[in-house]
């Protein structure tokens, strides 16, 4: 058993607090900034591109994953308290909002430049598994979205939640859905890029499937419970992402030939 009783701040400037979820998204972006320019856009021209495109992406990312928090896990609550909307410091991002803002992201931005939507949805898919990671890792130094109540011998009691064991379900997630999911989709990119699409349809499959699995040992949220069944509202959404995946998936093959 991990007794987990680890700061949320990372560091204090000031009077400014530096928490380790911010820094989770400034890293993510980073690393996938440098990543997709040093070691998958061949072009120079799309190098600039991408450039600006990452501004796009920030935006995408931020309203899109609030918003979809807002309507998708506390709607209730936040009609109750609009002020409280862009309060992002007091904490709730959805990863399905996130994903949302970031298509209609760069819908605009290829719109704007005339370039392929899912070129660049492809260079977010293979390199969006290292942001998960961080994100994951950062919820559990956050004691925030942990596992369901267990015994097992890497059980960890959240000194900040209660004292029960408790399935490091964060870790399980940051496992699957960022290092495993990061390291299949760059030893596909490479024969799969020339097909756009592909990889973002095996992204949203593979996700879909590490997500609604590991969530068996999550706690639902505490203010909806299951929402279908014995199914929580991240597996229902996965769900619903997997169908998705597996239609973009058969659209980019165009197995109609």
């Amino acid at each position: 058993m991990f007794i987990n009783n680890f700061d949320p701040v990372a560091f204090q400037v000031f009077s400014i607090e530096i928490r380790w979820y911010s820094l989770a998204y400034v890293i993510g972006l980073i690393f996938g900034w440098i990543y997709c320019k040093t070691k998958l856009i061949r072009e120079q021209k799309l190098k600039n591109l991408f450039d600006d495109y990452i501004s796009y992406l920030i935006i995408g990312i931020i309203i899109g994953g609030r918003l979809g928090y807002v309507f998708i896990y506390n709607p209730i609550y936040f009609l109750n308290n609009i002020n409280e909307i862009p309060m992002l410091w007091k904490g709730g991002m959805s990863f399905h909002g996130a994903l949302i803002g970031i298509i209609i992201a760069t819908i605009l931005f290829c719109k704007k430049h005339k370039q392929k939507v899912f070129y660049f949805l492809d260079l977010v898919a293979v390199t969006a598994p290292i942001g998960i990671f961080l994100g994951r890792v950062a919820n559990f130094i956050n004691s925030e979205l942990y596992g369901r109540e267990s015994d097992i011998l890497w059980s960890v009691k959240f000194i900040q939640v209660d004292n029960l064991n408790r399935h490091p379900s964060q870790i399980y997630e940051a496992i699957f859905e960022g290092l495993i999911l990061f390291l299949i989709l760059n030893l596909f990119y490479k024969k799969l890029s020339k097909k756009n699409g592909v990889i973002s349809s095996l992204f949203l499959i593979l996700f879909s499937l590490f997500r609604f699995l590991i969530e068996f040992t999550r706690s639902p949220d505490s203010h909806l419970g299951f929402v279908f069944y014995k199914f929580s509202m991240g597996q229902v959404l996965s769900a619903l992402l997997l169908c998705g995946g597996l239609f973009l998936f058969y659209i980019c093959n165009d197995f109609k030939k």
